[in-house]
Protein backbone atom coordinates (compact mmCIF):
# COMPACT_ATOMS: atom_id res chain seq x y z
CA UNK A 1 0.00 0.00 0.00
CA UNK A 2 1.35 3.42 -1.29
CA UNK A 3 1.46 6.15 1.20
CA UNK A 4 -1.01 9.08 -0.44
CA UNK A 5 -0.12 11.46 2.05
CA UNK A 6 0.31 14.96 0.60
CA UNK A 7 3.82 15.90 0.81
CA UNK A 8 5.21 16.85 -2.22
CA UNK A 9 5.72 20.67 -3.34
CA UNK A 10 5.57 22.05 -6.46
CA UNK A 11 8.46 24.17 -8.01
CA UNK A 12 7.71 26.20 -11.27
CA UNK A 13 10.46 28.41 -12.46
CA UNK A 14 9.90 30.00 -15.76
CA UNK A 15 11.40 33.00 -17.66
CA UNK A 16 8.42 35.55 -19.35
CA UNK A 17 9.86 37.40 -22.14
CA UNK A 18 7.86 40.31 -20.48
CA UNK A 19 8.85 43.00 -17.71
CA UNK A 20 8.27 41.99 -14.05
CA UNK A 21 5.43 44.79 -13.54
CA UNK A 22 3.40 42.85 -16.57
CA UNK A 23 3.27 39.33 -15.64
CA UNK A 24 3.01 40.21 -11.89
CA UNK A 25 -0.35 42.69 -13.41
CA UNK A 26 -1.41 39.31 -14.76
CA UNK A 27 -1.74 37.44 -11.52
CA UNK A 28 -3.33 40.82 -9.96
CA UNK A 29 -5.71 42.61 -12.34
CA UNK A 30 -9.05 40.96 -13.00
CA UNK A 31 -9.03 40.88 -17.02
CA UNK A 32 -5.84 40.24 -17.26
CA UNK A 33 -6.06 36.46 -14.65
CA UNK A 34 -9.32 35.65 -16.76
CA UNK A 35 -7.49 36.12 -20.15
CA UNK A 36 -5.10 33.22 -19.61
CA UNK A 37 -5.59 31.26 -16.58
CA UNK A 38 -6.57 27.94 -16.64
CA UNK A 39 -5.04 24.59 -18.39
CA UNK A 40 -6.18 23.94 -22.12
CA UNK A 41 -9.91 23.00 -22.24
CA UNK A 42 -10.63 25.20 -19.56
CA UNK A 43 -11.23 29.18 -19.07
CA UNK A 44 -11.94 31.68 -16.11
CA UNK A 45 -15.00 34.18 -16.77
CA UNK A 46 -14.39 37.60 -16.15
CA UNK A 47 -17.48 38.10 -14.26
CA UNK A 48 -16.04 35.22 -11.99
CA UNK A 49 -13.15 37.02 -10.69
CA UNK A 50 -12.11 39.04 -7.51
CA UNK A 51 -8.84 40.59 -6.59
CA UNK A 52 -7.89 42.51 -3.56
CA UNK A 53 -4.05 42.94 -4.14
CA UNK A 54 -3.19 43.44 0.12
CA UNK A 55 -2.06 41.20 3.03
CA UNK A 56 -5.74 39.80 4.44
CA UNK A 57 -7.04 40.59 0.59
CA UNK A 58 -8.10 38.00 -1.36
CA UNK A 59 -7.88 36.51 -5.26
CA UNK A 60 -11.03 34.67 -6.28
CA UNK A 61 -12.41 32.92 -9.69
CA UNK A 62 -14.15 30.00 -10.89
CA UNK A 63 -12.17 28.18 -13.71
CA UNK A 64 -14.95 26.29 -16.31
CA UNK A 65 -14.68 23.55 -18.55
CA UNK A 66 -14.77 25.00 -21.74
CA UNK A 67 -16.59 21.76 -23.23
CA UNK A 68 -18.92 21.18 -20.29
CA UNK A 69 -19.47 24.62 -18.32
CA UNK A 70 -21.26 22.62 -15.52
CA UNK A 71 -17.85 21.51 -14.76
CA UNK A 72 -16.55 24.09 -12.57
CA UNK A 73 -13.51 24.81 -10.06
CA UNK A 74 -13.99 27.79 -7.72
CA UNK A 75 -10.74 28.89 -6.15
CA UNK A 76 -10.26 31.19 -3.22
CA UNK A 77 -6.49 32.52 -1.90
CA UNK A 78 -6.02 35.06 0.82
CA UNK A 79 -3.11 36.67 0.75
CA UNK A 80 -0.73 36.91 3.90
CA UNK A 81 2.17 38.54 2.02
CA UNK A 82 2.76 40.92 -0.88
CA UNK A 83 5.06 43.06 -2.40
CA UNK A 84 4.44 44.78 -5.77
CA UNK A 85 6.34 43.44 -8.83
CA UNK A 86 7.98 40.97 -5.99
CA UNK A 87 5.65 38.65 -3.89
CA UNK A 88 2.59 37.28 -3.75
CA UNK A 89 2.34 34.41 -1.14
CA UNK A 90 -0.83 33.09 0.99
CA UNK A 91 -3.03 30.39 1.03
CA UNK A 92 -5.85 28.78 -1.57
CA UNK A 93 -8.80 26.60 -1.18
CA UNK A 94 -9.83 24.36 -4.84
CA UNK A 95 -12.64 23.08 -4.54
CA UNK A 96 -13.59 20.55 -7.90
CA UNK A 97 -10.49 19.74 -9.76
CA UNK A 98 -10.34 16.67 -11.85
CA UNK A 99 -8.56 13.94 -10.33
CA UNK A 100 -7.49 15.72 -7.30
CA UNK A 101 -11.32 14.89 -5.56
CA UNK A 102 -13.04 17.73 -2.93
CA UNK A 103 -11.98 20.48 -1.62
CA UNK A 104 -8.07 21.00 -0.63
CA UNK A 105 -6.19 23.83 0.77
CA UNK A 106 -2.37 24.54 -0.71
CA UNK A 107 -0.45 27.78 -0.03
CA UNK A 108 0.87 29.35 -2.85
CA UNK A 109 3.84 31.48 -3.04
CA UNK A 110 4.99 33.71 -6.26
CA UNK A 111 7.93 35.22 -6.70
CA UNK A 112 8.45 37.54 -9.64
CA UNK A 113 12.40 37.99 -10.33
CA UNK A 114 13.66 40.99 -12.67
CA UNK A 115 16.12 38.95 -15.02
CA UNK A 116 17.27 41.68 -17.51
CA UNK A 117 13.75 43.49 -18.96
CA UNK A 118 11.95 39.58 -18.44
CA UNK A 119 10.52 37.98 -15.36
CA UNK A 120 11.81 34.97 -14.03
CA UNK A 121 8.79 33.68 -12.07
CA UNK A 122 9.24 31.29 -9.29
CA UNK A 123 6.08 29.01 -7.93
CA UNK A 124 5.82 27.24 -5.36
CA UNK A 125 2.66 25.19 -4.30
CA UNK A 126 1.24 22.07 -2.07
CA UNK A 127 1.32 20.17 -0.21
CA UNK A 128 0.49 17.09 -3.04
CA UNK A 129 0.58 13.97 -3.39
CA UNK A 130 2.65 13.00 -6.08
CA UNK A 131 0.37 12.29 -8.98
CA UNK A 132 -1.56 15.29 -7.71
CA UNK A 133 1.65 17.29 -8.13
CA UNK A 134 1.83 15.46 -11.23
CA UNK A 135 -1.20 16.87 -12.49
CA UNK A 136 -0.90 20.60 -10.80
CA UNK A 137 2.14 20.49 -13.07
CA UNK A 138 0.67 20.02 -16.32
CA UNK A 139 -2.12 22.79 -15.44
CA UNK A 140 0.34 25.50 -14.52
CA UNK A 141 2.35 24.72 -17.76
CA UNK A 142 -0.48 25.02 -20.11
CA UNK A 143 -1.89 27.94 -18.52
CA UNK A 144 1.81 29.50 -18.56
CA UNK A 145 1.41 28.36 -22.56
CA UNK A 146 -1.93 31.06 -22.41
CA UNK A 147 -0.22 33.53 -20.46
CA UNK A 148 2.75 33.73 -22.84
CA UNK A 149 0.40 34.30 -25.57
CA UNK A 150 -0.82 37.27 -23.72
CA UNK A 151 2.19 38.74 -22.44
CA UNK A 152 3.01 38.86 -26.16
CA UNK A 153 0.53 40.75 -27.64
Amino acid sequence: MSDTAPTEELVITRVFDAPRELVYRAFTEPDQLAAWFGPIGWSVPRDSVSIDVRVGGHQKFTMVNDANPDMNSPVTATFTEVVPNELLAGGEDVEHIPGLGGAKSFSLRLEFHDEGGKTRLVLRQGPYTAEMESQARVGWTESFTKLDTLLAA
